[in-house]
């Protein structure tokens, strides 16, 4: 019988859960957990989102320095994202190039938010709500992977808290996102390191699967180093450690991973860092020992450089967030070796009756000291190697350092949790809600300042709600001004509210027509400064950090000097005033005329009548024509002796120089560049097909050692867009070189003059590479894009289609191509003078360096082989010898040339 009296089953029997069963129900109980604490991650993150996004709202503020360069690169790479060309490669370098020094991961980030909200500041900001997505993303997988899911949690609550962390969320630095990517990694790392592989395992599947760490680990390293070099202070000594730890274990297969990890992120990375090395190099020492210097922070061999990290943690921190965790932890040690100790003696009275009591209490928590705990040992593996690193950096700031607090807040919410029963809880909201008044009293000017600055000093970030800066108004009173030409502006102060950044971003704003740029501050270069800009910006009161003698020199040329006049004056939110000056005679003016033209044409030239050979002569020119043309056009102008006219007034030296036509450098002189000096922006109103006339003011330079005579003008139209050439008729002007003559007052030199003056220098050597630099560095300060190189270089290679043999032009277009970082050009202009300058070493030295700077080191040392032989006892080209042997791995001969040189550069 199945349910009878007899049955062996009794009838209230329950059929007992099987494994299966709960497991299923322990899956489920986890799915709702994990559900859970999602949905607690997002409204933290949510809570957060609402705070920040208040504060922006009521903030007029305006961005600082960096603040306000990295929101201009931001735009930047924007407008390049506009018209992308994936497929090609020059597109692709030009696209590295945007950013020369600094990793350019924040700024594409930010394109798709400008994209769909639009390209101000507070828009440009919200690509933090995805930093901030993924940093609390982040925090909560390494807690809840190495503790628990509450741990996770809280560490996420916490890092919205941490002042040090809100702070940098409300500027538009690389602080922010770097925490983020730099705490994603080490999750990754973390997976990576705590993976547990099973052997019996062998489907394609799960070979997959295991791969996934490392892969994430890749990319995210990858991502953090194309975000900011120093996230290698945070993540090398963990990767390191992982990396011998496997070597230790014998575990091929982990360290397999790690290597192909780190091969993957410089697959990511190396780009932007091929493209970029050598400035990124050269940077360094400005960014880190200028910096440090002038700042006064503590040299690296005294304590207070190792300590400063330590005394400013309370400030990133704040007091109730760092003390109350470590308490609770203290506490939850001494009961837990408490608890052993009774153990232990319980089992000294009862012998072995009860082993596994131990056992289950041992496998409760870790039953050693807390420096035996593997978990918090792996987090301070990344919290010591990181401040380590990071104080080695002798440029301090407490930003420099917030990629570890993330890490640390794990530490800290471990901490709080330990605090038990009700107590506990109450204890953990308490220190939750005290951290969050401290940081509404720091963000909001709700008052509160005692309290603050006794359990958060040094926090205090708090919304600006005054009047609103004139910096728009001061873009716009250009453009009004000068509506078709881009300008650049000097701004003379350079305070946190008032500097070329910020002046430079809002200029961007406005389709990049007004450029901002800091001059006067090298006492030599002052007058060049104040003769070569059209329009300043001075202030009353605080100058900021400018040199005061230079400074006060070029504000007083500015101010009180003939050429500049007053144009407008604003009242500035700290009492202080903000003077536009504009020069009283531009020497760009565009007008429009009524006019049928379909060809540019030169209406009018203006010289004196003579002028002596090697002295700047004053011209002013006169162009019309289509608007399309003027602002694509380069003039090609050759200012040529007329051996007609010498010859007509007996002449003496006009039979001479007939007699040597193959030396025309002494019978001519060039003064090309583009239309407006390239200065011509974009039309916005009106037909494109409108004509206008673009009149110059400039000054010309004839070569010291040109022949005495008239000369005349030769004009040819060349557009950089089509590349379509045609002659221009000239109206009759003629200018006579006398040594006798008087020298003219003259605008300075514009800037292509200035290039073709400085390649001069070039087949000297060092001792003519050095000064070009130096000029080469304050000329970029007043084309704030460079173009006057391209039209030097469009220029010349139209006329070394007709002179091929020209070697000062050679040089003058390899010295275009190589400061605009076009690679291949470089090669190809730099192999053309070592066939028109052959005898000269330093011509392969030159072509050797780009090869060097390109990453290709055979080449480079094919390129020095007969520099070497012609020149055997030359420091700087055996250097590059050296260097190129170092590049291809041989140590030796690095070594040798290192020895050779050593006493021969000091």
């Amino acid at each position: 019988m199945v349910n009878g009296k007899n049955s062996p089953i009794p009838t209230n029997y329950q059929l007992p859960i099987t494994n299966y069963q709960i497991k299923d129900f322990v899956a489920e109980k986890d799915k709702r957990n994990r559900f859970r604490s999602l949905q607690v991650l997002g409204i933290i993150w949510l809570l957060g989102a609402v705070c920040d996004r208040i504060w922006f709202a009521l903030d007029h503020t305006m961005p600082a320095w960096d603040q306000a360069e990295y929101l201009t690169g931001s735009l930047n790479y924007w407008q390049a994202l506009q018209n992308p060309q994936w497929l090609s490669g020059e597109w692709w370098t030009n696209f590295w190039m945007l950013s020369s020094k600094i990793p350019p991961l924040t700024y594409i980030a930010t394109t798709p938010f400008l994209n769909l909200f639009g390209t101000g500041p507070d828009q440009a900001t919200l690509v933090y709500l995805l930093f901030s997505a993924i940093l609390l993303g982040s925090v909560y997988g390494l807690g809840a992977k190495l503790f628990s899911p509450p741990v996770g949690l809280w560490a996420a609550g916490m890092c919205v808290l941490f002042p040090g962390l809100y702070r940098v969320r409300l500027d538009f630095l690389l602080d922010y996102p770097l925490t983020a990517v730099v705490t994603l990694s080490f999750l990754c790392l973390t997976v990576l390191k705590e993976q547990r592989r099973s052997k019996n395992e062998k489907s394609l599947l799960h070979a997959a699967f295991c791969l996934l760490p490392s892969l994430a680990f890749g990319l995210s390293l990858g991502l953090a180093l194309m975000t900011k070099q120093t996230a290698l202070f945070f993540l090398l000594i963990p990767v390191v450690w992982v990396g011998v730890g496997a070597i230790r274990r014998r575990d091929w297969g982990r360290l397999a991973q790690l290597v192909g990890a780190l091969l993957l992120s410089v697959a990511v990375f190396g780009w932007w860092y091929r493209t970029n090395w050598l400035l990124i190099l050269t940077s360094g020492k400005r960014a880190t020992v200028d910096s440090a210097l002038a700042e006064g922070d503590p040299a690296l061999n005294t304590l207070a450089a190792w300590t400063y990290y330590w005394k400013i943690l309370p400030s990133l921190i704040s007091w109730p967030l760092l003390l109350v965790p470590i308490v609770g932890l203290l506490i939850y040690w001494g009961q837990r070796r408490n608890f052993r100790f009774s153990i232990f003696d319980f089992r000294l009275k009862t012998s072995d009756r009860q082993p596994k009591a131990v056992e289950s209490d041992e496998s409760v928590d870790n039953p050693k000291s807390a420096i035996q705990n593997p978990k918090l040992g792996w987090l301070a593996v990344f919290l010591v190697g990181a401040y380590l690193l990071s104080s080695v950096n002798i440029n301090k700031d407490a930003r420099y350092v917030l990629p570890y607090l993330p890490v640390l807040s794990v530490f800290l919410a471990y901490g709080i949790t330990r605090w038990p029963g009700v107590l506990g809880k109450r204890i953990r909201w308490g220190t939750v809600g005290l951290a969050t008044l401290l940081m509404f009293l720091n963000l909001y000017p709700l008052g509160g300042n005692w309290l603050t600055q006794s359990l958060s000093p040094n926090a205090q970030h708090s919304a600006y709600l005054g009047n609103i800066w004139p910096h728009k108004q001061v873009i716009d009173e250009i453009i009004k001004t000068e509506p078709l030409l881009r300008s650049n502006l000097g701004v003379l102060p350079s305070t946190g509210a008032v500097n070329q950044h910020n002046f430079n971003y809002y200029g961007a704003l406005e389709n990049f027509q007004v450029y901002g740029r800091q001059v006067g501050v090298r006492r030599k270069q002052v007058e060049q400064d104040a003769r070569s800009l059209s329009w300043f910006l001075t202030k009353t009161g605080d100058q900021g950090s400018v040199p005061q003698e230079a400074q006060a020199n070029i504000v007083k040329i500015i101010e009180q000097g003939p050429d500049f006049a007053l144009h407008k004056s604003w009242s500035l939110p700290d009492g202080s005033n903000l003077n536009l000056y504009h020069r009283r005679i531009p020497p760009v003016q565009v007008q429009p005329v009524e006019e049928p033209l379909t060809a540019v044409r030169l209406v009018e030239v203006t010289v004196p009548e003579q002028s002596p050979p090697g002295a700047p002569v004053p011209v002013t020119y006169k162009w019309s024509g289509p608007w399309e043309q003027l602002q694509s056009g380069i003039v090609l102008l050759t200012w040529r002796l007329n051996l007609a006219l010498e010859k007509k007034s007996e002449n003496p030296a006009a039979t001479l120089i007939n007699e040597e036509p193959n030396n025309p450098q002494s019978t001519r002189w060039l003064h090309d560049r583009g239309i407006g000096m390239g200065n011509l922006h974009a039309i916005k109103q009106g037909k494109a097909g409108n004509i206008f006339q673009v009149t110059e003011r400039l000054a010309m330079l004839p070569p010291a050692d040109i022949a005495s005579g008239t000369y005349t003008l030769e004009a040819t139209y060349l557009n950089r867009e089509t590349g379509e050439s045609y002659s221009i008729p000239v109206p009759p002007v003629a200018l006579k070189i006398d040594p006798a003559a008087s020298i003219q007052p003259a605008p300075e030199l514009d800037l292509v003059t200035q290039l073709r003056t400085m390649a001069a220098d070039l087949p000297k050597g060092p001792d003519g590479l050095t000064p070009v630099f130096d000029r080469v560095g304050r000329i970029n300060q007043y084309d704030p894009i460079q173009d006057y190189l391209k039209q030097g270089e469009q220029a010349l290679e139209y006329r070394l289609r007709l002179e091929p043999q020209n070697r000062e032009w050679a040089y003058n277009v390899a010295l275009s191509k190589v400061l605009q970082r076009q690679v291949k050009g470089a090669i190809a202009a730099l192999e053309r003078v070592t066939q028109l300058d052959s005898k000269n070493p330093y011509a392969y030295a030159y072509l050797a360096f780009v090869h060097l700077y390109d990453w290709n080191p055979r080449a480079a040392e094919a390129a020095l082989k007969p520099a070497l032989a012609m020149s055997k006892n030359q420091p700087y080209i055996e250097a590059l010898d050296g260097a190129a042997g170092l590049m291809q791995g041989n140590l030796f001969k690095a070594w040798a040339a290192y020895q050779k040189i050593k006493d021969k550069i000091k």
